[in-house]
């Protein structure tokens, strides 16, 4: 382990995973991205999907305005869009994305598995190919949501049967495809990440960095813990601690923030997702500094991004300072409110300035 350091300043991160939303909700929350990271891949997952070109340079704009209206600069926050593959996204449209310069990849959505994701792909292989060939021939990535909706698969396993399911025949069909495994959850995806052939990735949430799935259970049901997929065992913690602090350039930083009203969360039927947009980098910090390992965050956060999506590393930097910062309660979102995960607790990390 390496000795203790009070302040740290690493090259402006970036985050490859992130939900905005859209109208009031996304006014209320952009900003809270934007403070911290130069740069954000967007998720298409709205109530009516990003399935198109047209419809992802729209929605590119409305997070331009929203930036406008928080009263970000021009230029601060970079949004990376992404179009909702279906069943019917033609090779057409992948170039057409490709030759955006605004479109940097396509997401896939087993259908029914996360928050908006009815519309999704329902046989990858047997309606995808065409897609998945354009996506290969013009370095489109492939994000990959790695769960299967099999109900008759274990909550718990979901992740490590979609990578016999689905990652394995993948990689054989179209073995130049990018793909990102996002929001790796398991020390299966771990292994498959760190040892697949071809151009393979993964993120990691800060949330199943810090917490295994007891925390979904301390002191009754807690709502805001819940996301999807799910938290997992200590053991399966444990080796995505490993594989984000190792340096291995194949993992790099998703927040997977997901705002939902807090009454739609401490419902009967709760919304799977956590908000960590305002606090993102405090709890990477603390997650990192549990091992002993705050010297390999930049390259988690800030290095490895860019160099698997081919973009150029951000030159603005962010430093944050040893330090006690408490999560606030709840947070005005729209004309609601929304909690933060962890709320009210204390974190060893702040945000002291940026670049």
């Amino acid at each position: 382990m390496q000795s203790p350091t009070d302040t740290l300043t690493i090259t402006r991160p970036d985050d490859w995973h992130l939900h905005l939303r859209d109208g009031a909700v996304l006014d209320s929350v952009v900003a809270d991205t934007a403070r911290q990271f130069a740069r954000a891949i967007i998720m298409p997952n709205l109530k009516a999907p990003v399935i198109t070109t047209e419809l992802a340079m729209a929605y590119r704009q409305r997070i331009f305005q929203a930036l406008d209206q928080a009263g970000i600069a021009q230029g601060a926050f970079i949004p990376l869009m992404t179009l909702y593959l279906t069943d019917n996204t033609s090779a057409a449209e992948v170039v057409k994305a490709s030759q955006s310069g605004a479109v940097h990849g396509i997401k896939l959505y087993p259908a029914g598995a996360t928050t908006n994701s009815d519309a999704g792909v329902t046989d990858l292989l047997g309606r995808c190919s065409a897609a998945l060939e354009a996506m290969q021939k013009s370095g489109m990535p492939l994000l990959v949501h790695g769960e299967v909706t099999d109900p008759a698969i274990d909550l718990f396993d979901r992740e490590a049967v979609f990578i016999d399911r689905v990652m394995i025949p993948l990689r054989r069909a179209f073995p130049e495809l990018k793909v990102v495994f996002e929001h790796l959850t398991t020390s299966d995806g771990v292994d498959y990440v760190r040892e697949a052939e071809g151009p393979v990735a993964a993120t990691i949430t800060a949330h199943h960095l810090l917490y295994n799935r007891n925390a979904l259970f301390q002191g009754g049901i807690r709502p805001h813990w819940y996301c999807l997929p799910v938290l997992k065992r200590e053991k399966h913690r444990l080796a995505l601690i490993e594989a984000a602090t190792s340096g291995v350039g194949r993992f790099f930083l998703g927040t997977d923030s997901a705002p939902h009203p807090k009454g739609l969360k401490e419902n009967a039927c709760g919304c799977a997702g956590c908000y960590t947009a305002l606090h993102a980098m405090e709890l990477y910090a603390t997650a990192f500094d549990t091992v002993g390992r705050l010297d390999k965050l930049e390259a988690f956060a800030s290095l490895n991004g860019p160099a698997f999506y081919g973009l150029a590393v951000n030159q603005g930097t962010l430093t944050l300072r040893r330090g006690n910062y408490q999560i606030p309660a709840e947070l005005p979102m729209a004309e609601s409110s929304v909690v933060p995960l962890a709320a009210g607790e204390t974190l060893g990390w702040t945000i002291a300035a940026q670049s």
